[in-house]
């Protein structure tokens, strides 16, 4: 843990994971300049000022992948830090409404299942949305 939490940048992030119809997440691969570059990840974003959690998370899909969701019931919110950034991300369950995702901010998109999230590479935040989606599907069957 870094000592000087308070010296780093903290983002307040909104995250869909997006289902489609055949019980598939959406999952989209960082492009490789950058933070955490060629990492795959859940879509999401930087809320923006006067925008609710729900409004910023269909925005940046929207910008970010070219498709409309409809977002649903809250997951999980994980606070995390890393040595050059600390995040929050408050992660939704989203479901696939229209259009088909584009590359438009990501080197890569993927429908994959849950029990597929192991072959990709995640930032470390991330592993606690698998474990929830895996908690959450457990106590959904």
């Amino acid at each position: 843990m870094n000592e000087n939490n308070f010296s780093i940048p903290h983002k307040i992030i909104g995250v869909a994971v997006i289902w489609n119809d055949q019980k598939q997440i959406l999952i989209d691969r960082r492009l490789p300049q950058g933070t955490m570059g060629g990492l795959w990840e859940f879509p999401g974003g930087k809320i923006e000022i006067g925008e609710t959690i729900q409004e910023c998370i269909k925005r940046e899909i929207s910008e970010e992948l070219g498709i409309e969701i409809a977002v649903g019931e809250h997951l999980i919110t994980v606070d995390h830090t890393y040595d050059h950034l600390r995040v929050t991300l408050t992660v939704y369950h989203s479901r696939h409404l229209t259009g088909i995702p584009q590359t438009i901010e990501c080197d890569e998109i993927r429908w994959v299942s849950l029990d597929e999230l192991d072959n990709f590479n995640f930032p470390k935040a991330n592993g606690e949305i698998i474990t929830a989606l895996r908690k959450y599907d457990q106590e959904n069957l």
